[in-house]
């Protein structure tokens, strides 16, 4: 038989077809980092728990709360869709950390940046989680975080990238205090003329878990109310390996406390805040305020042959409140094994001292520092203050206490609708040279709705005052939270803040980066940040009863940069007819 050829025009187009393939397939084996989806369904709803042992009505996410962690890697998207079954309660949900970068919609304000999801619906968030790090979600509206509506984000870096600190395990804490009284009982308190304090929480929950003493509260609980045999309020353990460094992702969401964290016979290594690499440092006892994210790295060193405490306990607060217990379990004694030793009692609760000097400690680590601007454009200072406004009293900023419109500023700006809110800009500080700070004040204030309109791409610096509250001799610590960006925080202070020399003492080689800051009584916090993402975010105190009480403002930038708005963000106000069915 003969055999047959090929013209050579053939076979030269069949080699090109062959390589061809193989670089396709040369292609396909190719590692390619791609961001990927993360699809949450969640219903939320009031469900009666018993997490300290009281049994209450609680808000639930699937059933849970703390609710679920988000788990995602850095430029993936996640959906979430919520459906709101609270039957006679609004709902929002914010992103804690999450800059909104394109979404400013989905920043989960209400008031801000949309309006309320209403009972029986589903709201869609879509939102990309554009940096690794530690994060939060919580209620935004009324004072539901406080309810249990509240988790943790977990954003990993992409494959083939790696932390610039070594550990074994991760894990994540959220710490929480905790109030028998409904929120709706709270705010009716918080906003008669007959003003009633919320008073110090009932108990402090690690991981939503503690452990109130039944048998010694205040009045007689009946069983059925409190029941210290409930496995629900058995104390959160975490089971470790001894020999192993483990990354604790701990984090705040209290409505009042400040916290100091500690674990018996443990050190704990800082190395990351709010998303940030922290140049390391070492505490026995960390302080948190409600808001905060920190990473700490603990070495399971100790004698392995029993479990040690881990402890809360409130801080600058003379609080009721007892300690919150947890169990660092060492494997493989029995998570429930009580340590043999009396719990830690942590730090003083008014030792300021020791909690100023860790908020200088925490400076960004070498090889990822961020530096700031070197100069401003605008400065901001905003007077921590109480105040009488028609015979109730209010927590103010410069004298002004803020009141939300019943638009959203987000889309009555883009619709412009502004006769909604009030033209009129608010203060950019007060009475600098015949304010004193240490004395309790007697001025009535006022309120307003007014926003600060920020130059797009401007460099701004916010200077937090503290001061004297209404109380004798009491200065409240207040961690103010920035929507849709993070800030350098480039210094704190004693006493009254100087415009002439202390920013000379500004720190512009290493300041940390943060979301969340704490300003300490009787002193200052100045922080920097550029006005560079489009929207209108809100800068507010995160204690529930002072962000409630009107301690917060409204910055704009940009917002002709902002897309077209999704109707899904409207249906209140004077946004009623935009809604689609």
């Amino acid at each position: 038989m003969r055999d047959y050829q090929l013209p050579p025009s053939k076979c030269i187009a069949m080699m090109k077809l062959l390589a061809f393939c193989l670089f396709i397939i040369s292609l396909i084996n190719i590692p390619i980092a791609e961001a990927r989806i993360r699809h949450y369904k969640w219903e939320i709803k009031y469900e009666y728990r018993s997490p300290d042992c009281y049994k209450k009505l609680v808000i639930t996410i699937n059933g849970r709360t703390p609710g679920p962690t988000i788990f995602a890697q850095q430029n993936d998207t996640v959906i979430v869709e919520v459906k709101n079954n609270l039957l006679t309660e609004n709902t929002a949900i914010h992103w804690h950390g999450i800059r909104q970068i394109g979404t400013p919609w989905f920043d989960g304000t209400e008031g801000v940046t949309q309006c309320p999801v209403l009972p029986g619906d589903t709201f869609v968030y879509k939102f990309v989680v554009d940096r690794p790090g530690t994060y939060l979600y919580h209620a935004h509206y009324g004072m539901q975080r406080e309810a249990g509506l509240y988790g943790s984000i977990r954003v990993a870096l992409p494959d083939g990238k790696s932390e610039p600190f070594a550990y074994d395990y991760d894990r994540s804490i959220i710490l929480n205090d905790w109030y028998h009284k409904s929120t709706y009982e709270q705010a009716a308190g918080l906003s008669s003329i007959d003003f009633q304090w919320v008073g110090d929480p009932q108990s402090l929950l690690i991981h939503g878990k503690g452990r109130l003493n039944c048998s010694t509260a205040k009045s007689p609980l009946k069983a059925d109310v409190c029941n210290n045999t409930n496995p629900e309020c058995s104390l959160y353990s975490m089971t470790v390996v001894p020999g192993k460094t483990y990354r604790l992702r701990i984090s705040s969401l209290t409505a009042l406390s400040a916290l100091s964290f500690q674990i018996e016979g443990h050190n704990m290594t800082v190395v990351e805040a709010d998303g940030h690499y922290v140049e390391p440092f070492v505490v026995k006892n960390l302080f948190i305020y409600s808001g905060e994210t920190y990473s700490v790295l603990v070495k399971t060193d100790q004698d392995p042959s029993r479990n040690y405490w881990a402890t809360t306990n409130v801080v600058s607060r003379n609080s009721t409140t007892p300690p919150g217990l947890a169990i660092f379990n060492y494997y493989p004694n029995h998570p429930r094994r009580s340590p043999p030793t009396f719990p830690p009692s942590g730090p003083l609760w008014n030792d300021v001292d020791s909690r100023f000097n860790q908020s200088l400690d925490i400076k960004a680590r070498k090889g990822h520092i961020h530096s700031p601007p070197a100069t401003s454009d605008r400065v901001i200072v905003l007077l921590n203050t109480q105040n009488m406004v028609n015979g109730t009293r209010r927590w103010s900023v410069n004298d002004v206490s803020f009141n939300l419109p019943h638009t959203p500023y987000l889309i009555a700006l883009k619709e412009n609708l502004l006769h909604t809110f009030s033209q009129t800009p608010p203060p950019e500080g007060y009475d600098f040279a015949n304010y004193n700070i240490s004395v309790e004040q007697d001025s009535n204030g006022t309120t307003s709705d007014a926003i600060y309109r920020l130059q797009f791409n401007s460099t701004v610096d916010i200077i937090l005052q503290n001061a004297n509250s209404m109380v004798t001799n009491v200065s409240e610590t207040h961690p103010w939270h920035l929507h849709g960006h993070d800030f350098w925080v480039l210094g704190y202070g004693r006493g009254k803040f100087d415009r002439i020399n202390d920013p000379k003492k500004y720190n512009l080689v290493d300041p940390i980066m943060k979301n969340t800051v704490p300003v300490h009584p009787y002193g200052w916090t100045a922080l920097r940040f550029k006005a560079d993402n489009p929207g209108v975010w809100a800068f507010h105190c995160h204690i529930e009863s002072h962000f409630f009480m009107g301690m917060r403002v409204t910055f704009e930038e940009g917002i002709e940069r902002v897309g077209k708005l999704p109707s899904s963000i409207m249906g209140c106000g004077e946004t009623k007819h935009f809604r689609k069915p």
